[in-house]
């Protein structure tokens, strides 16, 4: 839907939102752009954190409240609550602003939420959206899952051969891809509120998990799957300088005495249920999403990542390929577990983009198939 203006405007708006990608949890991206009669930009903004003003109202400021005659564009339709942080609603704003249209990217995915769109025809606004509803709700893909499934969202992300391989059948991993692919991985880090890795990841790799190298980045939760309190209190991640919190997911029935040691060292310690014996990931996700984790990069190992695809908990998955080959029947691949027994039991994903390069490797980008 909308003019092609009204798409390149949109567009726009995404790329104001974009810029805070990791800080706006629990609340999505939102970025808006404020358009004259005759198509000059006059202002434009985007929401920077949890608690701080929207996009609609940052922009809006700065033409003292008013935009009379004006469009209005932002990709997330506005707000007609009271937010979690006691953010005011812009929908009243927006309509008292005078504008005479308003174009929206996509609708208000949490149950419950809209109106704001109603509230602002009731003041005569000319509403026209969705528009570029494909890449608004790729946008905020987390916080969709978030407002309908209660969860946080999970990427999958692993680095591979051209034959599947994550290492050496000695465990030399250290570095499949290049460092262009490298490079991404940590922009990447720095755009979701946490990444997770298995223990079995911890004493492999001894990981730091940081975003080393990203100008103005931030290193973002770390979270262990840790089902027995094993991670070891010299680990890099407990060691490693960075101000970024430590979660260890366990069961209950882990030592306590373990508990007791890594609480000392700062460290989170999550006692969850169990499921076959490992920590229950569905169980995980709710909780995740109650403390305002809403984007998790899982860097596991094969276990890890099959854990979360038989839970039904792989909602995108990012595979880095590099142009070289290892075999042998004793080098790990991405995905491990039990695997499928007939090719109707398999996983189902979806490409969603045509494969990138990132220097001499390719990325590929896929979504999990709903039923």
């Amino acid at each position: 839907m909308g003019t092609e203006a009204d798409r390149r405007f949109m567009r726009r708006c995404l790329t104001l939102a974009r810029r805070a990608q990791g800080r706006t949890s629990p609340n999505p991206m939102v970025g808006c752009v404020v358009v004259s009669l005759d198509g000059h930009v006059l202002a434009e903004g985007w929401h920077r954190r949890a608690g701080e003003s929207h996009a609609e109202r940052v922009a809006l400021e700065k033409l003292g409240g008013k935009a009379v005659g004006a469009s209005l564009y932002v990709n997330l339709e506005p707000c007609a609550h009271l937010s979690k942080r006691r953010t005011k609603p812009c929908a009243p704003l927006v309509a008292e602003s005078g504008i005479k249209r308003l174009v929206f990217g996509m609708h208000d995915p949490f149950p419950g939420h809209g109106g704001g769109l109603d509230a602002i025809r009731l003041a005569g606004v000319d509403v026209e959206g969705p528009v570029e509803e494909s890449a608004c709700r790729r946008l905020n893909e987390a916080f969709v899952v978030y407002a309908t499934e209660k969860r946080a969202h999970f990427t999958l992300k692993a680095a591979m051969t051209l034959d599947g391989r994550i290492a050496t059948a000695s465990g030399e991993s250290r570095w499949i891809t290049g460092e262009v692919a490298r490079a991404h991985g940590h922009r990447l880090r720095n755009a979701v509120d946490a990444i997770l890795v298995g223990i079995g990841t911890v004493f492999a790799d001894d990981p730091l998990l940081t975003t080393r190298g990203v100008r103005g980045g931030r290193d973002p939760v770390r979270v262990v799957l840790d089902g027995k309190l094993r991670l070891p209190l010299g680990a890099a991640i407990l060691n490693s300088g960075s101000p970024a919190r430590t979660l260890v997911a366990t069961r209950k029935d882990a030592p306590l005495r373990r508990e007791h040691a890594l609480l000392a060292a700062g460290v989170e310690v999550l006692r969850l249920p169990s499921r076959g014996g490992m920590v229950d990931l569905g169980e995980l996700s709710r909780e995740l999403a109650h403390r305002d984790i809403l984007s998790v990069l899982v860097e596991g190992g094969a276990a890890t990542h099959a854990s979360f695809l038989e839970a039904g908990l792989c909602d995108r998955l990012l595979l880095y390929m590099a142009p070289r080959a290892i075999g042998g029947d004793k080098a790990p691949s991405w995905l491990g577990g039990r695997g499928v027994l007939r090719l109707d039991m398999a996983h189902e994903l979806c490409f969603d983009t045509p494969p990138r390069r990132l220097g001499r490797d390719l990325l590929f980008s896929a979504t999990r198939v709903r039923s």
